[in-house]
């Protein structure tokens, strides 16, 4: 049995990272696994063995629709297809799907008690699930069906893996309300707001996974009044389990960057020593910007709309 996930550029290698590392703290007895195209660069694939027990190389799965993503406004999602390679790892008896912008805050080992397919309502058309989280079972014929699916006209309804999916396992909203998991295994906000705060005052402290929707994503550090102590969450995860673990690489694509920027900035605003060399060398590592520095920088940064 192992949890899974997708990475399909360096970005989201990094969220996997720290998604990988967040279910390690929650003490998963699971593997975690990933897969990962060739968007990847070779210095963090090269880092990924320290997190995952299997590392799967997969080709890109693109939609046959990608009008419809335009439409959507949201044209990266046009690969998300690429998931269904995770029907192909049948080593597994059974598999958690979770996308790389999630974020595990309590062990949630009991999903592989429940059957295929289970998974969460979406929160924009409840009667159809969310596919950032969903339990199933690896199977060579599923993937076959569903990529034959995915090749028809109107197989998936979005243009995407959620609407080709939901075409697919349709039964689920009326079948079996066992396969319907709890909104704590995939509590999904997008970046401008929570839509229910009474319930996220009364419930949101059973919460045990974290799902970042839409396009503003964590490494972002950006968000709204709900979001900010899930994007302190992230934050926290990634620089004390997943930061030690990659220091040492030079080049690790956009986020690399940011988190540079960041933390010359962080300095800078405290008026921290930090020499034009420093400075202008890959120093996101933080070796000379105490972390101290850099969460004040980030509590600053996620209070802006």
């Amino acid at each position: 049995m192992a949890f899974i996930t997708l990475a399909s550029n360096d970005s989201y290698a990094l969220g996997a990272l720290v998604w990988a590392a967040s279910l390690r703290r929650v003490g998963t007895t699971k593997d975690i696994a990933i897969l990962v195209t060739n968007g990847v660069s070779d210095s963090l694939r090269n880092v990924l063995p320290k997190f995952f027990n299997h590392i799967e190389l997969v080709n890109v799965l693109e939609s046959p629709d990608p009008s419809i993503l335009e439409a959507l406004k949201r044209p990266e999602l046009n690969i998300t297809l690429t998931k269904l390679h995770c029907w192909k790892l049948t080593q597994y008896s059974k598999c958690v799907f979770m996308d790389a912008d999630t974020l595990v805050v309590k062990n949630i080992d009991e999903l592989f008690e429940k059957e295929e397919l289970s998974a969460v309502s979406d929160i924009g058309w409840p009667d159809c699930f969310n596919s950032g989280v969903f339990v199933f079972v690896p199977s060579q014929q599923t993937f076959a069906n569903l990529t034959s699916l995915a090749a028809k006209e109107g197989g998936s309804f979005d243009g995407g893996d959620q609407g080709l999916l939901n075409t697919y396992f349709s039964d689920w909203a009326t079948r079996d309300i066992n396969r319907h998991l709890s909104f704590i295994y995939n509590m999904q906000f997008a970046s401008c707001s929570y839509s229910y705060a009474p319930a996220f005052k009364r419930f949101g402290d059973k919460v045990k996974v974290i799902h970042f929707l839409g396009s503003v994503k964590p490494w972002h550090y950006t968000g709204s009044e709900h979001a900010n102590e899930f994007i302190k969450k992230w934050w926290s995860m990634y620089f004390s389990e997943v930061h030690p673990k990659i220091e040492s690489l030079s080049d690790v694509g956009s986020l690399s960057s940011t988190i540079q920027s960041m933390s010359i900035q962080a300095a800078a605003d405290e008026s921290s020593v930090v020499d034009d060399r420093s400075a202008s060398s890959a120093n996101w590592q933080g070796q000379n910007v105490p972390f101290e520095v850099i969460q004040k920088k980030l509590d600053a940064s996620i209070q802006k709309p």
